[in-house]
C-alpha cells in the first residue's frame, strides 16, 4: 500500500500538471515573409517582412535593400518597426539610409489622444482619427473593404482601389501607384513605381 506521503506526492503532481494546463501562458506568434526585388528581369533586391503577435499587440517590422545602378551605383535600405496594439496604429519609425548614409527618418505616435508625425527630427502634423490599416500590412492582409491606408514613410493617407480577381491599386500622395496581387488572401507580387525606374515585388516560394 502507499504510504501516506507518497500518496499526497501523487496527488499534489497530478493537480500541478491540471493546473499548468489551465493556466493561459501568453504565447508570441512569429511569422515572417520574403520577396525579391526585380529589375528588368534581374534581382536588384530583397524585402523581409515580419509579424509578431503577443497578446493585443502587433509588432510589424521589414527591412528592404535595393541596389542599382542610375548614372552610378545606388544602394538604398528602408527600415520599418511599427506597433499596432487592439487592432490600432500606436507607432511607428521608417529609417531610409542612402549608400549607407542616413538619408530620411518619419515617426508616428498615437499620445494624448492624437497622432504626432514627425519628419527628420522636425514635427509636422497632427492627426486625431484612429488609424487601423497602414502600408506594411498589405504584406499580411488582403486589403478587402479597405478604401485607404496610412504610409508610414509619407505620414499621409495613400487610396486603395480594388481592381478585381484579388488585385488593389494603391496611389499616394504624389499620385504614384503600385499595384498588389493576391492569392487566397496571400501577397504574391508588386509593381512599384519608384519615380525614375519601376520594378516588381515577387514573394519567394
Amino acid at each position: 500500500m502507499l504510504s501516506i506521503n507518497r500518496y499526497l506526492a501523487i496527488w499534489y503532481f497530478i493537480l500541478l500538471y491540471f493546473l499548468k494546463g489551465q493556466i493561459d501562458v501568453p504565447r508570441s506568434i512569429d511569422s515572417s515573409l520574403y520577396f525579391d526585388i526585380v529589375h528588368k528581369d534581374k534581382v536588384v533586391g530583397s524585402l523581409k517582412a515580419s509579424q509578431k503577435i503577443e497578446g493585443s499587440k502587433v509588432y510589424y517590422q521589414s527591412f528592404t535593400s535595393i541596389k542599382i545602378q542610375i548614372i552610378k551605383d545606388i544602394q538604398v535600405n528602408y527600415k520599418y518597426d511599427v506597433t499596432f496594439e487592439n487592432k490600432i496604429l500606436k507607432k511607428t519609425d521608417v529609417k531610409i539610409t542612402l549608400n549607407d548614409k542616413p538619408h530620411a527618418e518619419t515617426q508616428t505616435q498615437w499620445k494624448d489622444a492624437q497622432y504626432k508625425i514627425a519628419k527628420n527630427d522636425k514635427n509636422e502634423v497632427v492627426l486625431k482619427d484612429n488609424i487601423d490599416y497602414s502600408t506594411i500590412l498589405l504584406y499580411f492582409e488582403e486589403p478587402i473593404n479597405i478604401d485607404r491606408c496610412y504610409s508610414e514613410q509619407d505620414g499621409s493617407f495613400n487610396t486603395i482601389i480594388p481592381l478585381g480577381s484579388h488585385s488593389y491599386k494603391k496611389i499616394n500622395s504624389k499620385g504614384k501607384e503600385n499595384l498588389y496581387y493576391y492569392k487566397k488572401g496571400v501577397l504574391k507580387n508588386t509593381i512599384i513605381d519608384g519615380g525614375l525606374i519601376h520594378f516588381q515585388m515577387i514573394a519567394r516560394e
